[in-house]
């Protein structure tokens, strides 16, 4: 499939993750691919890599420049990274909230901001942002990850109401738990690591964590020329999280 043929795509926190799987796939699908990454030394050719911090909007300046001027314009912006943060609202101070909405929105908001004159030049230019089930299901112990989340939600809605008539199409994924490096240092860190990936795996209906090819698969979709009607949508990649109650198995 080359529907991405002749595209140009910038993917943030494309070194790792649901961001590497998103970068590599474009790129067979056809696109050239620059990668933004606080971390970009892992990433190899045909992709091309720019190190940034998103907190930074110098950084973020110099680096969406660099990129678009080696692809010779944007065309897709994958906004992909982010942190995390555990606990209720009482368990993190002022300054991780600060930390966590810095790079998850105000991040975003960066990126975009910088990315946004290239792609007003392109005829198909479409951003995909990364939410997360945490934007729309209340989940224990992420209340500020949630917060951060829901905020890239109702980010994404306001974005493409206010880019649509520019011909710039603005959606969100919002994936489940996913298989990625993060979640497996978090797993790391718990008492007992296997039962507290069982617990995850049993919380999502098809019984398994989303792999980051599937999430990967599904920013595609948003963001190919195939899918030009499509704007102000989230796409749930989540094991059927978000609308699905089944019973307990034997009931």
């Amino acid at each position: 499939m080359n529907d991405f043929e002749g595209l140009r795509a910038l993917v943030t926190g494309g070194a790792s993750g649901i961001g590497r799987a998103t970068a590599e796939l474009l790129a067979a699908r056809g696109a050239r691919v620059a990668v933004l990454d606080l971390d970009p030394s892992s990433v190899d050719k045909p992709l091309l890599a720019y190190r940034a911090d998103i907190r930074d909007d110098a950084s973020v300046r110099a680096a969406v420049a660099a990129a678009a001027a080696d692809l010779g314009g944007l065309d897709v912006l994958v906004n992909n990274a982010g942190i995390g943060a555990q606990g209720t609202v009482a368990d993190n101070d002022d300054e991780e909230w600060h930390r966590v909405l810095d790079v998850n929105v105000v991040g975003l908001v960066r990126v975009t901001r910088a990315a946004l004159p290239h792609l007003r030049e392109s005829a198909h230019a479409a951003i995909v942002n990364t939410s997360s089930i945490g934007a729309t299901a209340g989940l224990p112990q992420r209340a500020l990850y949630c917060a951060s989340k829901g905020a890239v939600y109702s980010l994404t809605l306001a974005m493409a109401a206010d880019h649509v008539r520019e011909g710039i199409r603005v959606n969100c994924v919002n994936p489940g738990t996913a298989d990625t490096p993060w979640i497996g240092r978090l797993l790391a860190k718990a008492s007992d690591p296997a039962a507290e990936r069982a617990a995850l795996e049993a919380r999502q209906p098809t019984g398994r964590l989303v792999s980051a090819d599937e999430v990967a698969g599904a920013i595609a979709y948003l963001a190919s020329p195939l899918s030009g009607a499509t704007t102000g949508t989230s796409l749930a990649v989540d094991g059927g999280m978000q609308g699905l109650r089944l019973r307990p198995v034997g009931q």
